[in-house]
C-alpha cells in the first residue's frame, strides 16, 4: 500500500485528489494539508512514502517544504504538482529534492502512475516540463556545485562502494557519508546511489582526468 500526504491550499483540489486517490487500489491517503508547514509536520510524524505537493501555497510554499521534507524523512518521495509550467520552478523544486513533477491539468491516470512510478524510486516527470530539465542541463555542470568532499564520495559510490568502506577510506563517519550522499543526489536531480553511480559513469570527471 502506497501512503500519501497531499497538500494543496486549494481546499476543492485536495478533496478532488483525495477522492481520486482513494478509489485506487493500493493506494491510500494518510494526510492532508493546507500549505506548506503542515505538509512537513504531517511528513515527519506520518513518513508517507509520497508527497503531494502544490508549489505555490501561502506561506511556506512547496518548494522550501520539499527542502525540509527530503532533510527530515528522506524515506519519502516528494512529486510536485503544478498548474504554471515555469522553467524555473521545475529545477528548483528538483534541487529542493522533488522526484519528479507533474502538471495539475495531467489526467487521473497519469498522476497514479506518476505516484506510483515515485513510490518505486523513479522520475515521474510530465513530458511538458521534462523541457526545463534539457535546458538546465546545459547551464551547469552538476560537479561544479558539489564539494571537493561530495565529488569523492560521487567517485566512490560509482565504483560500488558501499557507505562504511566509504567512511573509512576518507576518514569520516557513515552518518557524515550519508549525508554527503542526499546533497549529491539534489545536485544531480536523482533519487538513490544507484542513479547517482549511473550518472558518474556516463559523465566521467574530465578535470581528475586531465590533472593525470
Amino acid at each position: 500500500m502506497i501512503r500519501i500526504v497531499i497538500a494543496d491550499d486549494h481546499g476543492i483540489v485536495r478533496q478532488g485528489l483525495a477522492g481520486l486517490l482513494e478509489g485506487v487500489d493500493d493506494l491510500t491517503v494518510v494526510g492532508v494539508a493546507a500549505d506548506g508547514a503542515e505538509a512537513v509536520a504531517l511528513a515527519r510524524e506520518l513518513r508517507p512514502d509520497v508527497c503531494l505537493l502544490d508549489v505555490r501555497m501561502p506561506g511556506l510554499d512547496g518548494i522550501e517544504a520539499t527542502r525540509r521534507i527530503t532533510a527530515a524523512a528522506p524515506e519519502t518521495r516528494v512529486v510536485m504538482l503544478t498548474s504554471f509550467r515555469e522553467d524555473q520552478r521545475v529545477l528548483d523544486a528538483l534541487a529542493a529534492g522533488a522526484i519528479g513533477f507533474m502538471l495539475k491539468d495531467s489526467d487521473g491516470a497519469e498522476l497514479v502512475r506518476a505516484i506510483e512510478a515515485a513510490a518505486r524510486g523513479d522520475v515521474p516527470l510530465d513530458p511538458r516540463a521534462a523541457r526545463a530539465i534539457v535546458q538546465g542541463s546545459t547551464r551547469t555542470e552538476p560537479r561544479d556545485e558539489m564539494t571537493a568532499r561530495e565529488r569523492e564520495v560521487l567517485e566512490l559510490i560509482s565504483h560500488g562502494l558501499p557507505n562504511k568502506v566509504i567512511a573509512l577510506r576518507l576518514g569520516i563517519s557513515e552518518a557524515t557519508v550519508k549525508a554527503h550522499l542526499t546533497r549529491i543526489y539534489r545536485h544531480l536531480g536523482v533519487s538513490d546511489r544507484t542513479q547517482a553511480a549511473l550518472w558518474a559513469r556516463e559523465h566521467p570527471d574530465t578535470s581528475r582526468r586531465d590533472a593525470s
